[in-house]
Order: structure tokens, then sequence, then C-alpha cells
């Protein structure tokens, strides 16, 4: 296990910066996750931590040491891509043991950690097969087998989960937490799933445009966002985001509810709520609509998420008085969007 520390980091393809002045600290064992849409420079901070791409300025530290000009290999740090990289005419076992085998590590060695890293993934039983005759979800096992066999201070990991089908991802991510917690090595997790990030990530690093807006546990991230764009990227539907006067106001759709659910002694704010699409999701309801100030003329398209046993008919085409618990609301400047104080 090793911290990471990326201090001041910035990276320059030609006039384009695609990381902007990163500061991140990264404990021994800890899960962070890299966060953010396509294009925003997740992928290429993870690949100079591993030393695969040149930094243009600032200092990476792995292990209280600054690693600039060490190489991918003295870094001791492994890593799984997208694509999983495996050698397709490779037996399972050949391809966890490549690793070891460039280390000239002994024949009874190799064996006993190849088995080591099949029985902690479930794969013993695959060892002897093909990539070509392995399911997404079995390739995805072996690659991270493979990487965790050698023993790495940081694990590096980008959008691992990304091929596989929605069933396969979840019990993925399971695996894969178990697995962190009992190794406890140092884990950089890069995605664009949010979901995958609130479900495994001890801390969370949103970033946009090459800059990380905000850095915090998954509860903090989602209800208390730093700005308009981590408020608009976080949650599926994401916050609704209206503008009243000098700020945004911005609440989550499942705080966004009739009025007749909350108690009206606790604090609340009031807004009238034409529905224009209601959708039933099964456990809970997606219900869209406009809400009106009555300092503005003008509508605010909003969401509301209500839960199915709440047992609440709501209808297409008519006005319904909902509300939010001031505790609730969040505000952010109009001109910056970071978030402001309570009012």
């Amino acid at each position: 296990m090793a911290q990471v520390e990326i201090r001041n980091v910035s990276k320059s393809f030609g006039d384009v910066k695609v990381v902007d002045n990163v500061n991140i600290f990264i404990k021994e064992g800890e899960f962070l996750v890299l966060l953010g849409p396509s294009g925003c420079g997740k992928t290429t901070l993870l690949r100079m931590i591993a030393g695969l791409e040149d930094i243009t300025s600032g200092e990476i530290w792995i292990g209280g040491k600054v690693v600039n000009n060490t190489s991918p290999k003295e870094r001791n740090i492994a890593m799984v891509f997208q694509s999983y990289a495996l050698y397709p005419h490779m037996s399972v076992f050949e391809n966890i043991q490549f690793p070891l085998k460039n280390q000239r590590m002994n024949k009874e060695k190799i064996r006993e950690k190849v088995e080591w890293a099949a029985g902690m993934f479930g794969i013993e039983k695959l060892l002897n097969r093909k990539p070509r005759q392995l399911s997404g979800g079995e390739r995805q096992r072996v690659a991270i087998a493979r990487a965790m066999v050698r023993s790495p201070n940081v694990f590096l990991l980008d959008e691992p989960l990304s091929n596989l089908d929605a069933k396969l991802r979840a019990s993925a991510r399971e695996e894969l937490q178990q697995f962190q917690e009992k190794v406890g090595i140092t884990t950089i997790y890069v995605t664009h799933d949010q979901i995958e990030a609130m479900g495994l990530g001890d801390h969370i690093a949103v970033m946009s445009k090459g800059k990380v807006h905000q850095i915090g546990t998954p509860k903090e991230v989602y209800n208390n966002p730093a700005d308009t764009f981590v408020a608009s990227f976080m949650g599926s539907p994401p916050m609704n985001l209206i503008e009243k006067d000098d700020s945004i106001l911005g609440f989550r759709p499942e705080n966004f509810v009739p009025i007749d659910m909350l108690n009206a002694d606790e604090g609340i704010e009031t807004l009238e709520f034409f529905v224009t699409w209601f959708e039933d999701l099964g456990s809970d309801s997606l219900v869209y609509g406009n809400v009106k100030f009555q300092s503005s003329s003008s509508q605010k398209h909003v969401v509301s998420r209500l839960q199915s046993r709440a047992n609440i008919k709501i209808e297409k085409g008519k006005t319904y008085t909902f509300a939010i618990k001031r505790q609730d609301l969040r505000f952010f400047d109009v001109k910056t969007g970071y978030k402001k104080n309570a009012h």
C-alpha cells in the first residue's frame, strides 16, 4: 500500500490543457473514484499516475517519493484498462502469470500466486481456457487478477466495467468492493458512471474540463454539491436548478413532494407544480412539470421522484401544491455557479 499525492498537476496537448492544476491526496488503502463526463481529463490523469503519460507541470508522489521521472515498472503500480488487454493466444493461467514471469519468479512461486489470485476472484475453473471462451464478466475478473498477482502498491482502473451489461456491472461492483476491502490496496478508479462512483468510492473527485470541482465522500458530493456542475452531474435525475432573484435554487427530486407528505412545522417552501408527464418506474415514479414563482412570470421545468408506496395519485395536466424542506434547499451564485451559504 502507498499514499498518492497529486500536486498542482497539469497536462497540455499543444495549446489544449486537458488536466488543469489538479490537487488530490489519496490515503493508504483508500478507494478514490475520478468521476466526470467523457473528455474531462480523468483517464489522462490516471495515465500520468501510472507513468504512461508525461506531466506538463506539477508533481506526483507515491509512497512519499516524487515519481515524475520514474518508469511505470519502478512505480509498482497495476493498471486495468477498459479493454482488459488480455493476450488472446494465452490461457487464463498464462495471462495471470505473465507479469510474474517478467520478474523471473520461480515456477512454484508463480503457481502459488496465480492460484491465490484465481481463488480471490473465483476463476479457478477457468485457468485452462482462452479469453475468447470467457464471458465479459469473467474476462474482467481475469484482468484484475493479473493486475493484482504481483502485489502492487497502487491499483488503477480505467472504466473496467463499461463493457458489461447492467446486471453484470452490479455484481462486478460488489466483487470489486469486497476485494478492495480484503486486500486494502490504494485504489484509483476512473468512471463516467455516477452509480459506480457512489457505490464504490470512499471519496469521489468530480472532474470537468480538466479541473476538479469537488472532492468528498459520496454523501457529501451528492447532498452538498460545491457548484452547479456537480449538482447537475450527480443524481438521476439530477438536482433541480431554478433561478430565483440573485441565486440559483437547488433541490433533489426526491425532496420535492406533495405538501401533505411534509410537516409544515419543520419549515417548508411551497411551489405550485403543473404536471406535464408521469413516468412509473415500479418502485418509484418520476413526475415532470413546471413551477412558477410569484415574483416571476416565467415557468421552470422540474422533476419530482415519488416512492410508489406513498400511494399518491398524480394526473397529467393538473396543478398540485408541492413542497421542499428548507434544510434540503441549496443555493448557488448565479454568475459563478459556486455554492452559497444557506439563506
